[in-house]
């Protein structure tokens, strides 16, 4: 953002704000628990993914809450915004969109709350429908709440009621997992059209996504150049990972080289590019299964204690 590092006021800060608000840029939904789990990792991840929207000059929209992983984020995207301006907060820093009677469920006294321009809605189905005129979507861990964010959007643009749009799922400690799974199985199915979840699994991942949303893509109006751009990141994400990690490569540097490539390059710098790009992703491919797998076993041995337990009860009768 623009705003000068010397704000001689309060007002002067918030006017600033409001002009760079105003601003054409990239605005992000986040939808994410009121709750913060039992793992503080769940927390601390949002309050990372916060400051980093802050740090890519995005925007942040969401259904606003003070607590948990929503409130997390929220103070993540405050913070970040104080030590990059090196001045007060303004009044108005994010969005939050909802209802006058969950308004009321926060604590008023809370000065996060002052740093919010809340939007009211008269009805959840307008607030949801509010919050996804952002450009893209980030879904971290949450309760019943959040899969009906979730499950919504994916109805919305499975039948053409919403534009489609890049959908992350912050999958902070394997959260996602069974939803992933679960999705898949009912596409399989023949119940739904399948849906390119960008799958980032830590921060470092989240930022080099968040990278190239905003130096390939962009904005974007053409529904299916909008579905397959997301295609394509899920399959080379994994590759500019291990690039960004292997180097010292900015990733607008590393999408110089591939356009690079792609465009001027012999027929076997293009077969060495694709093989790196293939090899990338199935290398990542591979590392999840491992950890699905190691998850099952898990799973395996909590049904197969259940079973036990409920074997024993019924013997007693």
């Amino acid at each position: 953002m623009s705003t000068s590092k010397t704000c001689n006021s309060k007002e002067d800060l918030l006017s600033a704000f409001i002009k760079e608000n105003k601003k054409d840029g990239i605005r992000v939904f986040v939808a994410g628990g009121s709750r913060g789990g039992h793992n503080p990792l769940y927390v601390r991840e949002a309050y990372t993914l916060g400051k980093k929207i802050v740090e890519m000059g995005f925007k942040l929209d969401f259904g606003l809450s003070n607590s948990g992983i929503m409130g997390a984020v929220a103070r993540g995207v405050i913070d970040a915004w104080h030590e990059k301006q090196h001045c007060s907060i303004p009044d108005y820093l994010i969005q939050g969109i909802t209802t006058e009677e969950y308004f009321k469920l926060y604590d008023s006294e809370d000065n996060m709350l002052k740093h919010i321009n809340v939007i009211f809605a008269k009805t959840l189905e307008e607030r949801k429908k509010r919050l996804l005129d952002a450009d893209f979507v980030v879904f971290a861990p949450g309760g019943v709440g959040t899969l009906d964010e979730l499950a919504y959007d994916c109805v919305a643009m499975q039948d053409g009621l919403l534009q489609k749009k890049p959908f992350i799922l912050y999958n902070i400690g394997g959260f996602f997992h069974h939803l992933l799974e679960f999705l898949k199985s009912i596409s399989n199915k023949g119940f739904s059209d399948p849906v390119p979840f960008i799958v980032v699994d830590n921060d470092f991942e989240l930022e080099v996504a968040f990278n190239l949303l905003k130096s390939r893509y962009g904005k974007c109006t053409d529904t299916s150049k909008v579905y397959d751009n997301a295609r394509e990141l899920v399959y080379e994400l994994p590759y500019f990972i291990k690039r960004r990690q292997d180097s010292n490569l900015e990733i607008v540097d590393i999408i110089r080289e591939v356009c690079g490539v792609k465009a001027f390059g012999s027929a076997e710098e293009k077969a060495a590019l694709d093989n790196d790009i293939e090899t990338a992703y199935l290398e990542k491919e591979i590392e999840r299964m491992y950890d699905r797998l190691a998850k099952t076993g898990r799973d395996t041995s909590v049904v197969s204690y259940k079973l036990s337990r409920l074997k024993r009860r019924k013997r007693r009768l």
